[in-house]
């Protein structure tokens, strides 16, 4: 069975930014929830379990018709919030864009700072729930896109690098409907640990991190 991963974090090491009430009921119901979902209908099946999670999306039409739809709505709601768990740390630890995924968003946007700004307007344009990302299409481009619900940019064939979730149960109880300040908080404790190993390893060409560095 898939399993909540660990979080290279403590709850309380996002406070003040992100409390601990909220991430814990954050990760162990909400998330666990889409986990939980996503086991149970894989069991209905009989699946072996021989997919990691990335891959699962791109086999999704070996699955019974009246379940794909339910299927991939708490697949990519686990692999959201999988990558999630990945773009924040303790402000203490977090790692910024070095390298040559520095080189490519000071490329398109200049500097990191106005990146940022770039992401944050994003994702204050998303209309609902959801979640703005930082994308690598395929066209080897870095792109800000916005998804709704549980939608994953895998979807369109891009590689999700680094993500906010949007949805009110990661902010609400923290900034109630000052979506601002949680973005501009969430600045504090970006960490982008995750995205430097995916797209520094595919700009070096190593076709590793298919498996080794996506959302298991």
């Amino acid at each position: 069975m898939y399993k909540l991963p660990n979080l290279p974090y403590t709850y309380q090491d996002l406070e003040p930014y992100i409390d601990t009430h909220t991430i814990g009921i954050h990760y162990h119901f909400h998330a666990q929830n889409y986990l939980s979902n996503l086991n149970k209908i894989l069991k209905e099946n009989n699946y072996d379990y021989k997919y990691n999670l990335t891959e699962l999306i791109y086999h999704i039409n070996e699955f019974n018709e009246k379940d794909r739809e339910n299927l991939l709505f708490n697949l990519c709601g686990v692999i959201n919030h999988n990558l999630y768990w990945k773009s924040m740390n303790n402000p203490t630890k977090v790692q910024k864009p070095y390298g040559n995924l520095l080189l490519a968003i000071e490329k398109k946007y200049g500097s990191f700072d106005n990146f940022y700004e770039t992401f944050k307007v994003n994702a204050l344009k998303l209309k609902g729930s959801g979640y703005t990302f930082l994308v690598l299409k395929n066209n080897g481009e870095l792109d800000i896109i916005n998804m709704s619900n549980q939608q994953t940019p895998i979807l369109l064939g891009y590689i999700p690098l680094f993500t906010i979730d949007m949805w009110e149960h990661a902010y609400y109880l923290n900034y109630q409907f000052d979506k601002t300040k949680y973005l501009d908080n969430f600045k504090i404790i970006s960490d982008f640990t995750n995205a430097n190993k995916i797209y520094n390893s595919i700009s070096n060409n190593d076709s590793s991190y298919t498996k080794n560095l996506f959302y298991h």
